[in-house]
């Protein structure tokens, strides 16, 4: 199977710097049909669409703008937040699209506002991302230029500005919730929730949080129609996913496909095995994702297949691993991530990510009884999944638990 480039079709042939370029290629089209369309009507069109959020969690987008639209219909004012912190390891899918088609996501962004009736909005990016800010500063300063961002856009009456909040490094604020919190001036701690944040957001009004990837798609289907989206991916799963593929394949690298490619599709497209080496393993959906060895390589790439499997899609990262290659190293890497990611606010995360670690270290230091080692382990991770606060101590049992299940061995 070959690319399928949608939300990637401008790569390396427009000037990301360029509006006129990005205009050119059909930049905007969706934002001006939308004005011209009520709001409902957007929302609804995304929701037939079948459009899922691309974090990770696959929830209907259309549905996520309703709930927000529809909270506190009285309320003085609703923001979009753009996450763009994009901290989970080998995930650079929103990177691709920031610094090589600004102008994509920022309308996606208006368009989502527009749905929603928000005036106000925010993107969230990591301040690692130095390219990534640059290009999106100049994105919203040329946009507000063209009329497509501030008062009015382009004479219909409805007024919508965004701003640029820049993340510290803290993966945990790639959380939504805590995200906000940082957004706000205060330390990234998660909250509680309910309320979520279409209820009760930044700055208390409702708000929609999405991502880049989510947010790109939204100009597409806008201008091309419902129809068209689903006629790509799978039925439950429609449209094109980014995959950002890294580990022992030939060529390393982000690709875009229908939803529903196997997993040995997107080796083979990465040029497959690294030097002929054999498959191992792959972690998919980064640090938060689970392990599957050889048995799931003809599986399809979709949410709902590889939850029944007891896999995740997550945020498209696929690190894979070659015979020979250590797969305990990588989920001792991962245990330390999240132990060093810790906010510490809640005992279960603080206390249970360091001794998950402790015991990792017994693991690769051949310590007897591994089995009932790593069984012990996946029930204090499932314990940390019942009583953390925040998804980061809910995060390590999905490692965890797809280790013991396809490596036994512990090698």
């Amino acid at each position: 199977m070959g690319e399928k480039r949608i939300l990637l079709k401008n790569v390396g042939v427009i000037d990301p710097g360029c509006i006129d370029d990005a205009i050119r290629a059909g930049g905007y089209e969706g934002l001006k049909k939308a004005l011209k369309m009520e709001p409902a009507m957007v929302i609804g069109e995304l929701t037939e669409a079948g459009l899922r959020g691309r974090g990770g969690a696959g929830f209907s987008t259309g549905m996520k703008q309703k709930f927000t639209s529809e909270s506190c219909l009285k309320c003085p004012q609703r923001y979009v937040v753009v996450n763009a912190d994009e901290g989970e390891p080998g995930t650079f899918k929103d990177r691709v699209i920031m610094e090589q088609d600004p102008h994509l996501y920022l309308e996606g962004t208006i368009i989502a506002a527009y749905a929603i009736q928000a005036t106000k909005g925010f993107i969230y990016i990591r301040g690692e991302y130095h390219e990534s800010i640059r290009k999106t500063e100049k994105a919203i300063k040329d946009a507000r230029k063209k009329g497509f961002l501030g008062k009015n856009i382009m004479g219909s009456g409805f007024d919508f500005d965004v701003g640029i909040k820049l993340g510290a490094g803290s993966y945990l604020c790639g959380e939504e919730l805590t995200m906000l919190e940082s957004l706000e001036g205060k330390r990234g701690h998660p909250r509680i929730k309910p309320p979520f944040p279409a209820e009760k957001g930044v700055f208390g009004m409702p708000t929609l949080v999405n991502n880049v990837e989510t947010l790109a798609n939204l100009p597409r289907i806008i201008a091309h129609g419902k129809d068209w989206y689903r006629k790509l991916g799978t039925e439950r799963s429609p449209g094109t996913k980014i995959f950002t593929i890294s580990g022992q394949v030939a060529k390393p690298g982000y690709y875009e496909l229908p939803m529903g490619v196997t997993l040995q599709e997107l080796i083979d497209l990465a040029g497959g095995m690294r030097d002929g080496k054999a498959f191992k393993a792959a972690l998919l959906g980064g640090a938060a994702g689970t392990f599957v060895d050889a048995t799931m390589l003809s599986e399809r790439m979709t949410y709902d297949n590889l939850r029944e499997k007891g896999a995740t899609l997550g945020s498209g990262a696929v690190i894979v691993m070659a015979e020979g290659d250590a797969v305990l190293d990588i989920l001792h890497n991962c245990l330390r991530f999240f132990k060093h990611e810790s906010c510490g606010k809640c005992v279960p995360c603080r206390v249970g990510t360091t001794q998950l670690v402790k015991k990792a270290d017994q693991l690769r230091n051949g310590q007897p009884g591994k089995a009932a080692l790593l069984k012990q382990m996946v029930r204090e991770a499932e314990i940390m999944a019942s009583t953390s606060l925040c998804p980061l101590g809910q995060s390590p049992v999905l490692p965890l638990e797809s280790f013991a299940r396809y490596f036994k061995e512990v090698k």
